[in-house]
Parts: C-alpha cells; structure tokens; sequence
C-alpha cells in the first residue's frame, strides 16, 4: 500500500475511533484527522525506525510487547505536533488508539495483498 491510500485509511480509523471512543479520543474534523494521518505517517517514516532500533533490546525481552508502546508514543507526539484538535485523554487511550489502527492497518494490507490492490 501506497503513502497516500494508509494514510486514508488512517483518517476513517481516527474518526472512527474519536466517535467510539469521545471521552478518550478527540478530532475535531476530518481536515484534523487528516492532517494528522499525514503527520503520523511521516514520523513513521523518519522518527520510528530511530526508536525501533533504540529499543530494540527491550522489546525483545518483552516480546514485542514494547512495540505497542512505540505506536502509543507515536500518537502522542502527532497529538503534540499537531495540537488542541487532536488530543488524547491519557497515554492508555493513546495505547487503546494504537491498538485499534494496528489491528485495522493488519487487516486491510493482508487483504490488500491477497487481492493485490
């Protein structure tokens, strides 16, 4: 999958999710959530590979598990850059946002693959 079509995917999560979820998770418009898709999507470029291979000895010994961690760290620091529009209530809802685009983002690259989209 291309930059642009994840980072469509992401705006329906984190829309999704803020309306799910309002007490944890605020967007306040699609233009918010898609700048934010955007701004994520280049930390995960530049920024993530960096604290993947910093943390790589303690993900490791928890089995992958800190990755969730590094994904929940991403979200805040978009929450950050991007500003009051974007915001989480806690670092757990943060974690709970990372999760859920995680899960999504598995689910529509496997079936991306398999039907070679």
């Amino acid at each position: 999958m291309n930059f642009w079509q994840r980072t469509l995917i992401n705006v329906l999560v984190f829309l999704a999710t803020a309306g799910f979820f309002p007490n944890y998770f605020h967007v306040s418009s699609v233009w918010v959530a898609f700048i934010a898709a955007v701004v994520l999507g280049l930390l995960n470029m530049f920024v993530k590979p960096l604290l993947v291979v910093l943390s790589l000895p303690i993900t490791v010994m928890t089995l992958g598990v800190f990755y969730l961690f590094i994904n929940g760290f991403m979200l805040e620091m978009t929450s950050f850059l991007v500003g009051s529009s974007f915001e989480f209530s806690s670092f757990g809802s943060a974690l709970l946002v990372a999760i859920i685009l995680s899960v999504v983002n598995l689910i529509i690259t496997n079936y991306a693959t398999q039907n070679r989209i």
